[in-house]
């Protein structure tokens, strides 16, 4: 499974990307840090996983996800978020998981594992 990191912040994709290694059948493919580059990179790297900050998108979030879908039918999308209070905003625009950016790893690794099994 390709995966595409957007997330601006050094920390979370540096987090993000160790996962993402560590995991069997999951390849890195690129990362994004900002919102105006995301679509040219789903567009170029043909991810089929894109784990995106939700906080990256600004106001646009529904369009981006929408937009996304778009440029890469089949893409799933798992949003990261420090402010759990987003996920049914993020699931209603399109995200196929939430993952707060204050639980626990394992949720993650929960999420890479559910949508991995639905290929």
């Amino acid at each position: 499974m390709r995966v595409l990191l957007a997330d601006n912040h050094a920390q979370i994709r540096w987090a993000l990307r160790t996962v993402i290694k560590e995991q069997p059948g999951l390849l890195l493919v690129g990362e994004v840090t900002r919102a105006e580059d995301l679509l040219s990179q789903v567009q170029t790297l043909k991810p089929d996983l894109i784990l995106l900050d939700w906080e990256l998108l600004g106001q646009e979030e529904e369009k981006v996800i929408a937009d996304v879908h778009r440029v890469q039918p089949g893409a799933k999308v798992i949003i990261l978020s420090r402010r759990p209070e987003s996920q049914q905003l993020a699931l209603d625009a399109g995200a196929e998981a939430f993952v707060s950016k204050a639980g626990a790893p394992d949720h993650l690794l929960t999420a890479l594992r559910r949508l991995a099994r639905a290929d």
